[in-house]
């Protein structure tokens, strides 16, 4: 099959790693395979190499200085409608509304459902639900959303793992890569994902402070981040909060890919907050490091994380049980990483592939 797999940036999304795993995966299978994206910020390529045997189209996509959320989202829109061509593909596989909107009639991946106010992502979101020929969705949570919202059924396909990377991160050949980053901030807690309103990132900040006052040097580092969405007063409130609160944040953005397993590995426990996920990739490969991870008591924890992960309520409590779930991680007491790291390894990228393989061929013969 020749397939075409479509995501709208190069930076180091969940939807953009998925895209390029998925990518390599398929290609590694047989399958002809080209990614098209967007080249934000004027980006002639992606945020990690690719392997070759996986052909790249990035159409440029240059900042445009004062332009909004809304307008923004459709000019990406237009911009690769005008630049793909659906010739000589048999798969169109788009990873987000903004591809499913410039490429309609294909399939698409629902990594997880949002709330925007914005009218054009309004639109965009649900139009890029209602209107692709199938629907995949990363957790059986995000289908059932999917189904009592839309009324549609998708396949689910879990996402896949780079475990052995993580792993070998936490394993003697990385200790001085570990080293450097703890000479840099000590013992910390590590938030991925950026400063963002659906991660949760004030509620994590909220937890750090109350446990900073038990374990004294410990610093909150926050790593990610990279989006299309304006969220500057989401981010003023917590650097306000912070400020209040008295205690150091390091904000990291975007970190080299050769470089982020090592800092993953390094900490010393990931706070996955987010108020909603469609698998939790960034958790599962803190896992892989066995660094022990808290996240909220999502339905899509529940189901994908099982017992391997300490789960804190959602609700107001949320700062003060994460404090103490990061006590436990300081004694050990909390879940065992082998549970995290065999978690972590059963999830693989060829699996993923061989899954989707399936929805196409069911697809193209319907």
């Amino acid at each position: 099959m020749r397939i075409a797999l479509l995501t709208y940036s190069t930076k180091p999304r969940g939807g953009v790693v998925h895209t390029l795993a998925l990518a390599e995966a398929l290609a590694a299978r047989g399958e002809d395979v080209t990614v098209w994206t967007l080249g934000r910020g004027g980006d002639d390529a992606f945020f990690r190499p690719v392997d070759p045997a996986v052909r790249l189209e990035v159409v440029p996509f240059a900042a445009q200085e004062g332009e909004g959320v809304g307008a923004r989202i459709q000019r990406s829109i237009r911009t690769l409608a005008a630049a793909f061509d659906r010739t000589g593909f048999d798969v169109v596989h788009a990873e987000d509304c903004i591809t499913a909107n410039a490429v309609p009639g294909g399939i698409r991946t629902v990594h997880h459902l949002d709330t925007f106010t914005t009218p054009e992502l309004v639109a965009c979101h649900d139009r890029a639900i209602e209107r692709p020929v199938a629907l995949v969705t990363v957790s059986r949570a995000v289908a059932a959303e999917v189904e009592a919202g839309w009324g549609r059924r998708p396949t689910v396909i879990p996402n896949g793992v780079d475990a052995a990377r993580f792993d070998a991160a936490a394993g003697p050949a990385a200790a001085d890569d570990r080293a450097a980053w703890r000479g840099r901030f000590g013992e910390y807690l590590l938030v991925v994902g950026g400063i963002e309103p659906r991660k949760g990132t004030i509620d994590a900040l909220e937890g750090y402070a109350l446990a900073r006052r038990r374990h004294h040097d410990l610093r909150l580092v926050v790593a990610g981040g990279e989006t299309l969405f304006d969220y500057a007063g989401y981010r003023q409130r917590f650097d306000a909060r912070r400020k209040a609160l008295g205690v150091p944040v390091d904000v990291l953005g975007p970190v080299d890919h050769a470089a982020l397993p090592a800092l993953v590995a390094a900490a010393r426990a990931v706070p996955f907050l987010s108020t909603k996920e469609g698998f939790g990739l960034s958790a599962m490969e803190a896992l892989a490091a066995g660094v022990p991870v808290v996240a909220r008591d999502l339905p899509v924890i529940r189901e994908v994380f099982g017992r391997a992960v300490e789960r804190v309520p959602d609700d107001a409590s949320v700062g003060r049980r994460l404090a103490e779930a990061v006590d436990r991680a300081f004694t050990g007491e909390g879940p065992a990483p082998e549970l995290g790291r065999t978690l972590a390894a059963s999830y693989s990228w060829d699996a993923a592939a061989a899954a989707h393989q399936a929805l196409y061929a069911r697809v193209l013969g319907a």
